[in-house]
């Protein structure tokens, strides 16, 4: 699938880059908590595929705020989903600002996904051992 653009960026993919004070401690979580293994790894850096995308976790001196979403997975059942997570261990966030709430780990987050015929969707978020915080969505149809 192509992108939606003019250039060399809208042909490419991406990837993201999720930094790690300790590299090892990331790889037991990402093994132990979500059940993920590197598809690569050279030094400092650990590569993940997921479906056809991919993600590096790479040994980084600084540290992300956590303040903000760096990585969304889309799935079909965000129930089951974060069943499974759970029963490893995983801990969801609890959110609460004006107009947007978590129950039992989960918004509901009205518009988006409309390029996809959502009138929105689920979410649940959740930090990885490096303080990087990870989104879960599924798409209300």
């Amino acid at each position: 699938m192509e992108g939606v653009g003019r250039g060399a960026l809208a042909r490419g993919s991406v990837a993201t880059r999720l930094p790690a004070q300790d590299l090892e401690r990331a790889r037991r979580f990402y093994s132990e908590k979500l059940g993920l293994e590197p598809f690569d790894e050279r030094p400092g850096g650990l590569l993940y595929r997921c479906g056809d995308s991919f993600f590096v976790v790479f040994q980084s001196t600084g540290a992300s705020p956590g303040t903000f979403t760096q990585m969304g997975w889309e799935v079909d059942d965000l129930e089951a989903t974060l069943t499974e997570l759970r029963g490893r261990g995983v801990v969801f966030e609890d959110v609460e600002t004006p107009g947007f709430r978590t129950e039992n780990g989960i918004a509901e987050v009205q518009g988006n996904y409309p390029s996809k015929g959502a009138r929105g969707e689920r979410a649940a978020w959740f930090r990885d051992s490096e303080g990087n915080l990870i989104g879960i969505g599924q798409p209300l149809r």
